[in-house]
């Protein structure tokens, strides 16, 4: 692919501006993503470690929130209720010694030093892993896959060649459509369990934080102190989302600093004052002899251990706001570190105190001298509060990336900064959130209940992390398929027995993000198999291009003034929604658009490269197709600068296959069904960028240019639909005519390509209307159970109860026109 657009992409686009101290801080040109090595951020020589520096310090307050602020509650949720601190301090030292090597084995062995290479273009998360698998390998559900979009610059393939092993292991999956299935619903359940982890982490991180209030209260007026004050913080901290992350966000970075520092102060205070040798837990014994004495007790406590690496999967979800050097510099030589130091601190102080069995004397709190308490209650507050920030914001993101994938109902998204990509905010998503927060926070009261149900989420997750990264090792890397079974079974291995211990705890909390997995993945399952059913109908439904082209005065059909945006999941041939239309309203416009607006299994979709524009009939039916690509992480346009850039498209289209029509020596217009066999009639489409187009390619330049983009051809197409024809590059030109007959065939077709375009400009003057098919959709006769409960219940009611297209569209009401259909699947 070509290096320069995806160079000039990044630069562009998706990563204009980064947030750093003051807030944040632009991108200029100098600073581009390597293609060569995904999100690589590079500058020149002189700057590169200082720009790589200050992304890693402003990486800790988007990434690191929620895992600096575990050490408030794991010593608590450990000590909860299955084991007990003895004087022989065998318990402390073996638990520590569990969360030094947990964190050592899963954040820093696992995502920084092999997950985090797993990135899709620089993005990470579920859905890149998911997304890389589904370019490697026809594993997708989603059946309108197309040629053309290998051609895009970000739908960059891993070079190294397929081993025969891998080959296999590839053809296994591609040959059975249940695997395809399975590896979904894998897919979903590590997404449903972020979304969980988004109600249960605002929860435990702001009560841990204020419980602190314990130590300075009577135990009759915290327990009626500790509850309300964290209602209202979380109340507060909801209400203020709607404002955007970027807006308060230039203070996150800075309180995960002061709080780290904090912690580390603390942690080497505690080991000097009350027990030098407590580096000794350090030992991988002290777990073996941790787990002989406490035998069954000790194993169920690991669902309170766990909670140590509660917020790793962060660093890999939001890979795509830094560098992967940036992420792998603050976790090892700060994060790290000041967690390490924080629990040794807390053990070492623990190991002194004896005396102290209750849970109650087990908290971060204790280990706090009493002359900083308060300082250290108001600062991990709010970096109780930043942590919560970071999750609520990953699951808005979660949640579009599914919808963007048709796997979760339409919801209104909206985007809270327009120089900073990526930062979302959705209003139904968040007061869900709020009030699902606050009734863990009343329902449970305690930390025990929240780590469990916490600790499950999170492990769940990691899981599944640890099971996509397999397959990418295999498909992706194409190494040898021992590589990805020993990467499996060494941290699954290590999280199955942490999930095991978390499962343990179904009573005690960890029911929560079952139950919420459940529901979710139900909702997303059945709204993903909907729409799946839904195009194939439209697929097995649509109407030829001769009956189109038969509709005219002599039926009674009219042309009115105007532009007409047939919106249609369909990437070929009319859709029967418009012949309804059609019958029921005899009369379309005169410019005619099929817009298909599709999701292409990559993070984002160049600008230049977005537009896919062909005909539909000949020159003079005013018949046009438009598939309008966006990756799952793109900012989708509101209706204004869609349509204006719609028809800016369009014109450069109609510019260029004038010129393409003059030069060629055959006809201008090739049939999509010329290659096929098939008579559709539709013109081979065309990547229209954002270059326009100021005359036939015949010309001499002035000065060198450098090519943006290439022509990409394709061996062997079903199609023309799979041909695609890069935009030329930006020239200053002077026409060079050789003789009259050129200069007069010249004329008359930019007379055809003028006429044609002063019809376009007309029509956009006369005003748009948008033809949206208003579905209802029914089970066939003799359909299972599970079909008809999904189709005939599930969708039905989340159709009628979220919101519809247009809205998700952002298609102006009053031109709006729906045209109801009944899916009979």
């Amino acid at each position: 692919m070509n290096s320069n657009l995806f160079g000039d992409l990044a630069g562009t686009q998706f990563y204009s501006a980064i947030l750093l101290w003051t807030g944040r801080v632009e991108l200029n040109s100098g600073l581009l993503m390597d293609p060569d090595c995904g999100n690589c951020w590079r500058s020149s020589k002189k700057d590169s470690w200082k720009t790589t520096l200050l992304l890693a310090y402003q990486s800790l307050g988007v990434v690191y929130g929620d895992l600096s602020i575990s050490p408030l509650y794991v010593y608590k949720s450990t000590f909860a209720e299955d084991i007990r601190h003895s004087e022989t301090n065998e318990e402390i030292f073996g638990v520590l010694s569990f969360v030094f090597w947990t964190l050592t084995l899963v954040p820093l062995f696992k995502y920084v030093f092999v997950v985090l290479r797993a990135h899709d273009n620089g993005e990470g998360g579920t859905f890149a892993l998911y997304s890389l698998l589904c370019r490697h390998a026809k594993v997708s559900l989603l059946p309108n896959r197309q040629v053309a979009d290998e051609a895009l610059s970000t739908y960059k393939l891993e070079s190294p060649p397929e081993t025969k092993n891998s080959s296999w292991v590839k053809n296994l999956l591609e040959k059975h459509k249940s695997l395809h299935t399975a590896l979904l619903i894998l897919v979903l359940l590590g997404t449903c369990m972020v979304i969980g982890d988004g109600v249960l982490t605002p929860a435990i991180s702001v009560f841990s934080a204020v419980s602190g209030l314990e130590l300075s209260m009577s135990k009759e007026h915290h327990q009626y102190a500790v509850v309300p004050i964290t209602c209202f913080i979380l109340i507060c901290l909801f209400a203020l989302q709607h404002y955007g992350t970027h807006r308060v966000g230039f203070f996150f970075a800075p309180v995960v600093l002061t709080w780290l520092l904090c912690i580390s102060a603390l942690g080497l205070y505690n080991i000097f004052h009350w027990n030098r040798h407590v580096y000794q837990a350090l030992s991988p014994y002290y777990m073996y002899k941790f787990l002989k004495k406490t035998k069954k007790g000790g194993w169920m406590s690991l669902g309170g251990i766990l909670l140590c690496i509660t917020g790793s999967e962060a660093m890999f979800a939001d890979l795509g706001h830094f560098s992967y050097t940036a992420i792998q510099i603050a976790f090892t030589f700060l994060v790290y570190p000041a967690l390490i130091l924080a629990y040794m601190g807390q053990a070492a102080y623990l190991s002194k105190h004896h005396q102290l069995h209750s849970t109650y004397h087990v908290g971060f709190y204790v280990s706090v001298p009493e002359s900083v308490r308060w300082p250290v209650l108001v600062v991990a507050i709010l970096a109780s509060v930043v942590g919560s920030q970071a999750i609520i914001s990953g699951t808005f993101s979660i949640i579009n990336q599914s919808q963007s994938l048709g796997c979760f109902p339409r919801v209104k998204v909206v985007h809270t900064s327009d120089r900073v990509h990526g930062q979302i905010y959705i209003p139904e998503i968040n007061w869900m959130l709020m009030i699902l927060c606050l009734a863990v926070a009343v329902g449970f009261r305690n930390t025990k209940h929240m780590g469990n149900a916490s600790g499950l989420a999170v492990m769940t997750v990691m899981l599944v992390t640890t099971c996509l990264t397999s397959l990418v090792i295999i498909l992706c890397w194409h190494k040898p398929p021992i590589m990805a079974l020993a990467f499996l079974l060494f941290f699954g291995s290590i999280e199955a027995l942490y999930f095991s211990a978390s499962l343990i705890k179904f009573l005690d909390g960890a029911w929560l993000p079952i139950l919420l997995a459940l529901i979710l993945m139900t909702v997303m399952f059945v709204w993903h198999y909907a729409t799946i059913k839904k195009y194939e109908f439209d697929l097995h439904n649509k109407v030829s291009l001769e009956w189109l082209l038969a509709l005219g005065p002599s039926l009674g059909i009219a042309r009115v003034p105007g532009i007409g945006l047939v919106y249609t999941d369909l990437t070929s041939g009319i859709p029967a929604n418009f012949s309804r239309f059609v019958t029921n309203l005899p009369a379309f416009h005169r410019v005619l658009i099929f817009v298909c607006v599709k999701s292409v299994p990559v993070p984002y979709v160049p600008p230049a490269e977005r537009y896919l524009v062909g005909r539909v009939g000949p020159p003079a039916h005013r018949s046009y197709r438009c598939i309008v690509r966006y990756g799952y992480r793109d900012v989708h346009q509101d209706v204004d600068s869609f349509e204006s850039e719609l028809v800016e498209r369009l014109a450069d289209f109609i510019r260029f296959d004038g010129s393409r029509s003059h030069h060629n020596t055959s006809p201008s217009i090739e049939y999509e069904g010329s290659h096929s066999g098939e008579s559709t009639g539709e013109c081979r489409l065309t990547v229209i960028g954002t270059v326009a187009f100021s005359g036939p390619p015949a010309y001499e330049m002035e000065g060198s240019v450098e090519p943006t983009s290439v022509s990409v051809g394709f061996e062997t197409v079903e199609s023309m639909t799979d041909v695609i024809e890069m935009e030329p590059p930006i020239r200053r030109v002077r026409f060079a005519i050789d003789d009259e007959s050129e200069n007069d065939e010249r004329l008359e077709t930019d007379l055809l390509v003028r006429e044609e375009l002063e019809d376009l400009w007309a029509a956009q003057q006369a005003g748009s209307a948008f033809i949206l098919g208003h579905s209802h959709m029914k089970a066939k006769q003799g359909s299972s159970l599970f079909k008809r409960a999904a189709i005939d219940v599930g969708y039905n009611f989340l159709r009628k109860n979220c919101r519809g297209p247009d809205v998700a569209l952002r298609v102006p009401p009053v031109s709006l026109l729906e045209v109801g259909m009944v899916y009979i699947v």
